[in-house]
């Protein structure tokens, strides 16, 4: 590689919330003398976040692993504890919707499973964090179109010509991954007939703090509690349907969600401009490669009906920070193989499994045929009355199951 070339122990491509929080748990985790570089497309700051509707849901580990990295203090005003769950299931045309399953979203330790924080806010606490750290350099606006790796290193090709060098290579760019192509990893999965909409709404009476989960035959419509009288409508819809409500009027669209809100809170009104996006399932064939990782939706796209693709970004995310971080404490440089290897059994299965769950759900959830209907609510009520069961998804939901890297345990690395 020319002596020109700038060079670094990792180059992350892609400012995706992975991407930002892995630059962070990098630099926390391996101090100043660890060079980090991070190319973003769109030049941004956390002073002027990007406009979102969206609102995620973040598991308990996914907070410990913030708190760690000092981003949580920067959201914690703004992050809504869900209390509790309801969900029901039951056809667009009901009038009264009975809710089948309840629980309280607590862990054993009295701490909620999950928090719902707006993206805008999210992504202006980790770009904070990131401009905060003097190991790191942003190389914005900029692209990385292609890379080459040998057994001293890799060199990232820029849009405009210029490159970088590197010991690892880090794509955390999402679902159209332009490295991940470069590297040559296949992807397997399909596209959904359905859409995603999501929209703020403030209602009339307060949530209490309770998420709630309506199945309906298009879709899941989920009812996210923000802090306020507001909560963040998620909503699956077929996408021929959901064409048709995207194009109406703020005051037709309002009716549309409140025909599937369910009416408990009182009157809606919207609160922010309404997005959506198509729906697929994708997982990568390979996580790694020669001084090469994938991470977030370049390794893993889920459908959003458990509302945890971020989660799994985060345990990306901490998995890496801490492979990276024993390997090189033994001597050994950021991109080499047996720590890259370790990331990927730690990683892949664990995706996989829950990329087959999400969508096992979604289409047992989306059959509007009145045997399965019958059988996924004889369920939801057997699951009802059994408190083991329920605290078993509560931990699920709160990301404190399995073999834990130590920033989801809350530790530092």
């Amino acid at each position: 590689m020319p002596s020109e070339t700038p060079r670094f122990d990792v180059v992350i491509s892609g400012a995706s919330f992975g991407g930002l929080a892995l630059a962070c748990g990098l630099s926390r985790a391996l101090g100043l003398d660890f060079r980090i570089a991070l190319i973003d497309r769109v030049a941004q700051s956390a002073a002027a976040p990007k406009a979102d509707s969206r609102a995620s849901a973040l598991s308990a580990a996914s907070k410990r692993m913030l708190e760690v990295l000092d981003i949580w203090p920067l959201v914690a005003d703004v992050a809504q504890p869900v209390t509790g769950i309801e969900i029901t299931d039951s056809t667009l045309e009901t009038g009264v919707r009975p809710v089948l399953l309840t629980y309280d979203n607590v862990t054993g330790d009295g701490e909620p499973a999950t928090y719902i924080v707006p993206n805008s806010a999210l992504q202006a606490a980790l770009r904070r964090g990131v401009e905060s750290s003097s190991s790191l350099e942003l190389i914005t606006p900029a692209e990385a179109i292609d890379f080459a790796s040998n057994e001293s290193g890799i060199e990232v090709t820029l849009a405009d010509g210029g490159a970088i060098a590197a010991s690892l290579l880090v794509a955390a760019e999402g679902r159209r991954s332009q490295l991940r192509e470069a590297a040559g990893i296949k992807v397997v999965g399909w596209n959904y007939p359905q859409i995603g909409i999501v929209v703020t709404v403030h209602h009339d009476r307060p949530h209490g703090g309770r998420a709630v989960q309506h199945f309906l035959p298009a879709g899941p419509f989920a009812i996210l509690p923000l802090t306020g009288n507001r909560s963040c409508i998620t909503w699956t819809e077929d996408a021929d349907e959901a064409k048709r409500i995207l194009a109406l009027d703020d005051a037709d669209f309002l009716a549309e969600v409140d025909k599937r809100f369910g009416g408990k809170l009182g009157a809606l009104s919207l609160d922010g401009p309404r997005q959506s996006w198509p729906l697929e399932m994708h997982l990568a064939r390979r996580y790694v490669g020669p001084r090469f990782a994938l991470i977030g939706d370049a390794a893993h796209g889920v459908h959003p009906i458990a509302g945890q693709g971020l989660n799994l970004a985060f345990r990306d995310v901490a998995a890496l920070v801490e492979v990276l971080s024993d390997a090189i404490r033994l001597g050994f440089d950021a991109g080499d193989a047996q720590a890259l290897a370790r990331y990927e059994r730690w990683r892949r299965f664990d995706s996989t499994i829950s990329a087959a769950t999400f969508d096992g759900l979604n289409r047992l959830f989306s059959s509007d045929r009145a045997l399965v209907r019958s059988g996924r609510d004889f369920g939801l009520g057997l699951v009802d009355r059994m408190p083991m069961l329920k605290r078993f998804f509560v931990g699920e939901a709160a990301g404190l199951t399995g073999e834990l890297p130590r920033l989801l345990k809350g530790e530092p690395v």
